[in-house]
């Protein structure tokens, strides 16, 4: 399936026993597209899509059925220095516009404190250290971290 159909073919089965018309479910997937600046390659094969596309439709799709929360399991670590920038910009646009929660883990000390409003440090299953992102002080989130600052 091309990004679009990737999109608007899940749509159909929205709630048990309820489908979503065609022309809706394809509407829904477009403005996700454009929320994620990929109009011009909604019609791409996944194939020919870089890394970064890649991130970006997986976002578009996830925000389709407008959850709640969103989490994110290092979905940047995988991208060049460059398209990770572009990457937290475009997911801190999403939220924005969305207002959703984003569940986002990282090991990247910098990213947590760019993208997000609170860090949480975990350690042995436990939260370890927490801190709205606005005081974050890196070293000591990187002294949580064991050292990886």
């Amino acid at each position: 399936l091309h990004a679009e159909g990737a999109l608007a073919h899940p749509l159909g089965e929205l709630e048990v026993g309820r489908r979503l018309a065609e022309s809706a479910a394809v509407e829904k997937a477009d403005d996700a597209i454009a929320k994620v600046n990929l109009t011009k390659f909604a019609d791409s094969l996944p194939h020919t899509l870089s890394g970064g596309m890649k991130q970006r439709v997986a976002i578009a799709r996830a925000i389709c059925y407008r959850p709640r929360i969103l989490l994110m399991d290092e979905p940047f670590g995988a991208l060049d220095a460059q398209t990770r920038m572009l990457m937290q910009e475009l997911l801190v646009r999403v939220w924005e516009s969305q207002r959703l929660t984003v569940l986002f883990v990282t090991h990247d000390v910098e990213e947590a404190v760019t993208i997000s409003d609170r860090v949480l440090v975990m350690s042995e299953g436990r939260i370890a250290y927490a801190v709205a992102a606005a005081q974050a002080d890196r070293a000591m989130i990187g002294h949580h971290m064991g050292g990886h600052a």
